[in-house]
């Protein structure tokens, strides 16, 4: 006489994982990165035509190549990036004071090029020194600190602080039309061929 195996019931098995997968799905948090904070420009409709002239002094030129070496206005650097920071705020807000530098702060861009094989840690090296030296300008005018305005600047709608609204506007120089006297010109180029 041959003995029967016992059976494990398992009709039940599916509703019981579609619960699990129910309650996991439901309970669980996704973190979300951050990644780089910035803005994107508008869209292109709202560009103004192709056709507008930008002086060669209103432009500071910044390229990385895919060593990792760096050309400031063409020169060499070997400087660490407080002074790139340096260098770059007083090109900012030269106002027309030396003729080799910028007309004004509306009329200053800072273009950033890279090759492809640049590293990711040498670019955003030197973009956050690009966008400290407008931090700093910002922070000054506010009458802040740099880590307070950076707080405020995190919030641009300052919706978690409606009375930040006044420190931003006055940090960027944000006039009745909505026009801003210091903006934030940076240009990033794309990344050319290793060695092109």
């Amino acid at each position: 006489m041959a003995r029967s195996t016992p059976e494990i019931p398992n009709a039940s098995m599916a509703d019981i994982a579609f619960l699990l997968l129910t309650f996991f799905l439901m309970t669980t948090t996704v973190a979300s990165d951050k990644g780089l904070l910035l803005f994107l420009p508008p869209p292109p409709e709202a560009l103004p035509p192709d056709d507008v002239e930008i002086q060669e002094r209103n432009l500071f030129k910044i390229q990385i190549n895919s060593s990792d070496k760096l050309l400031v206005e063409g020169n060499p650097w070997s400087e660490d990036n407080r002074e790139l920071t340096d260098q770059i705020r007083s090109f900012i807000l030269n106002n027309g004071q030396d003729p080799t530098s910028s007309d004004n702060p509306q009329k200053a861009i800072v273009s950033l090029k890279a090759d492809r094989g640049t590293s990711h840690k040498m670019f955003v090296s030197i973009l956050d020194a690009v966008q400290a030296a407008y931090h700093e300008i910002y922070a000054e005018r506010a009458g802040v600190t740099v880590k307070d305005w950076r707080e405020i600047s995190s919030d641009p709608d300052n919706s978690q602080k409606p009375e930040w609204r006044q420190l931003y506007d006055k940090g960027r120089g944000v006039n009745p039309d909505g026009s801003v006297e210091i903006p934030m010109a940076l240009s990033i180029a794309e990344p050319s061929k290793i060695g092109g």
